[in-house]
């Protein structure tokens, strides 16, 4: 006897033991265990995905067996039938024995049978005639399998029922090659399910990035874009897919090459035509490689170039720490410079701070962007005064790669483009190089700023706040500071009293200090002598604000008191920061116009009078004015009113 039919007995054998031990009858006819009503159809909906994948091959399988006097049965993996087709004739001989939806197959139900048995040993089985444990369906040949997850558990059976006499081999390979269907779809469906699950995460995680995102193969057609990339590429997503990527990145042919060398490719400046305009972005290109390492495609990352200089700017220091608050000082002459100050806050206006060294003017540039719209931009300090002049050009205004020798690979931001949407303070502007100045002007005429060796005029909207503690009226007459720039800077001229000026002043500020050296050194708060306080009061602090500072932290270091002694001068000087002139001999200053000023005026005074003067030798012609003060017409109007300067 051959050992598949040996086996087949013992599988047959030990599945009629496990009846007896459960008690089935072999008299009984219908299965013990029927679900009903809702239970059935909530059942049904349970075991929805296996009814969903098997069905197509349970068809398949009917058209093989039609009119063969065959019926199928689909049972979960607990043997409850779910599905039955087949012949009119042969499903209604089946039901009679109530072989229908909802019956329980199992051997414990039942009794041994292909279905039942084929769920306990967890194997394909042909069960015939009197091998069927109880008497009634001696009248079948059963030809089962079991069907399996991914994971290798079983979830059903599937069945081939006929008569007896129809027994054949052939009926069991039937079964268990739609069983390997099923299983093989399940396969391919548990595929697809982790594929649109990564494709989700992948999806994901594009879209959250703070980037554009573009995915294109090695023909340069674009294969997945996300939504940030497209909004910056001003057009809708679905016109992107599986169109050319030359229209807005021509050069992505050249990226592949260079991918091929083995070069990189990241953080280069770059343009896109966007709807014919030209827009500047920061770019990068990764390859994608297929599994024998050749290039397929790539990946393009996009970013705003001004989003980058706002991150840079957030965390390299470049933001104002100072506002209104913080500034010290009661005194009649300083509150009025902060009331100034304040009020123009909110203007894009030039601003012109003068004062001696230490007086707080860029103190008093950091409160006033703070207190604008523009205070969650960028605020860009540069000191023109410590820039070497070869180096001042390309720091203010960036430059292009290869533009001079040592120049950055991929070139650089000036401070202008840095400070775009926000503030840049100009220290030190008197100390600005005349070839400069002629730059610096063109861009507060212009707006926009051209890169050292490039061509492209680059928009900034930058409000500028300028400091000096020079004399610019002398140095405009002397030829070291530009007059068309002077009058561009100083639309709003701010005047910053030193500290000689501000009485009370003094001895506030001595006490705030104390209070923060202690504590920044973590020292206790020093005694103070009245003959201290005395000597703080009548010093003239030549060094200002700053010099008070650094002397309150030498007593706190001291202990109440000072490694060095305030003491003023025999004949110290008070000298005002005024618009200082030379006359002419008739009390007058000759402009190269011939326009006339008298000396000793005030900054304010001294432009006041000079716009008289201009509407007299220009007859009142608005456009001829402005042009020769360098500044706006709506600018001349800001000031005509101010002064009350009427038109004739």
């Amino acid at each position: 006897m051959a050992s598949k039919e040996i086996k087949q007995r013992e599988i047959i054998k030990k599945s009629h033991q496990r009846c007896e031990e459960y008690g089935v009858n072999k008299e009984q006819v219908f299965p013990s265990i029927i679900l009903k009503g809702d239970e059935v159809s909530d059942h049904l909906a349970q075991n929805d995905y296996l009814l969903r994948v098997a069905s197509p091959f349970i068809d398949i399988l009917y058209d093989a067996v039609t009119n063969s006097g065959f019926f199928i049965l689909l049972t979960d993996n607990e043997g409850c039938i779910l599905r039955s087709v087949g012949d009119s004739e042969i499903i209604e001989e089946s039901e009679k024995l109530n072989m229908v939806v909802g019956a329980y197959m199992n051997e414990k139900s039942i009794g041994t049978n292909a279905m039942g048995t084929a769920i306990s040993e967890n194997q394909p089985i042909q069960v015939t005639a009197s091998e069927h444990f109880i008497s009634a369906y001696h009248r079948w040949t059963c030809s089962a399998a079991p069907i399996h997850n991914c994971n290798g558990e079983i979830i059903g059976s599937l069945n081939l029922t006929g008569e007896s006499h129809l027994v054949h081999p052939h009926t069991l390979g039937l079964v268990v090659a739609a069983v390997r269907a099923i299983k093989n779809q399940i396969i391919a469906d548990n595929t697809l399910e982790k594929l649109n699950e990564t494709f989700s995460y992948l999806e994901s995680i594009i879209e959250s990035v703070s980037a554009g995102i573009i995915a294109l193969d090695i023909n340069g057609k674009i294969k997945t874009i996300n939504n940030l990339a497209a909004s910056m590429l001003k057009l809708k997503k679905e016109v992107f897919i599986e169109t050319s990527v030359g229209k807005i990145l021509p050069h992505w042919k050249r990226i592949v090459e260079r991918f091929k060398r083995g070069e990189s490719y990241v953080d280069v400046e770059t343009e896109f035509s966007v709807n014919g305009i030209r827009e500047r972005y920061d770019l990068s290109a990764y390859p994608i490689f297929d599994p024998n390492k050749k290039i397929i495609g790539m990946v393009v990352v996009i970013k705003v170039l001004q989003k980058i200089f706002n991150l840079v700017n957030k965390y390299s220091g470049m933001r104002a720490h100072y506002t209104f608050e913080d500034i010290i000082g009661k005194s009649p002459e300083f509150r009025q410079v902060i009331e100034h100050a304040t009020q123009i806050s909110g203007s894009t206006s030039t601003v012109l701070l003068m004062g001696e060294s230490g007086t707080g003017k860029e103190l008093i540039a950091q409160s006033i962007h703070n207190a604008s719209p523009r205070k969650n931009n960028a605020f860009i300090a540069v000191n023109c005064g410590a820039l070497p002049k070869n180096l001042i050009e390309s720091e203010l205004f960036g430059h292009e790669e290869g533009a001079f020798t040592g120049s950055k690979k991929g070139g650089h931001a000036g401070k202008f483009e840095l400070a775009n949407g926000g503030t840049i303070f100009l220290d030190e502007i008197g100390e600005m190089p005349l070839d400069m100045q002629v730059n610096l002007l063109r861009v507060l005429q212009e707006g926009y700023v051209t890169r050292i060796g490039g061509s492209k005029n680059i928009p900034v909207n930058v409000r500028v706040i300028a400091a000096t503690k020079k004399n610019l009226i002398e140095e405009v007459k002397k030829g070291t500071f530009r007059e068309d720039l002077f009058y561009r800077l100083s639309v709003i001229p701010l005047f910053i009293p030193p500290l000689r000026k501000r009485g009370d002043d003094k001895k506030a500020l001595f006490e705030y200090f104390l209070k923060v050296k202690a504590q920044k050194l973590s020292k206790p708060f020093p005694p103070i002598s009245q003959q201290l306080i005395g000597q703080i009061e009548s010093y003239e602090w030549p060094g200002n604000v700053r010099e008070l500072e650094n002397y309150v932290e030498n007593i706190v270091n001291f202990n109440g008191t000072s490694s060095y002694s305030i003491v003023n001068p025999p004949n110290s000087a008070d000298i005002d920061f005024k618009a200082s002139t030379m006359s002419n001999g008739n009390g007058l200053e000759k402009h190269s116009d011939g326009i006339g000023v008298d000396p000793g005026f005030t900054l304010e005074e001294l432009e006041r009078q000079t716009i008289e003067e201009y509407f007299k030798n220009f007859e009142g012609n608005i456009s001829k004015i402005s042009r020769k003060l360098g500044i706006s017409r709506t600018t001349l109007y800001s000031k005509m009113k101010k002064y009350d300067i009427k038109t004739n």
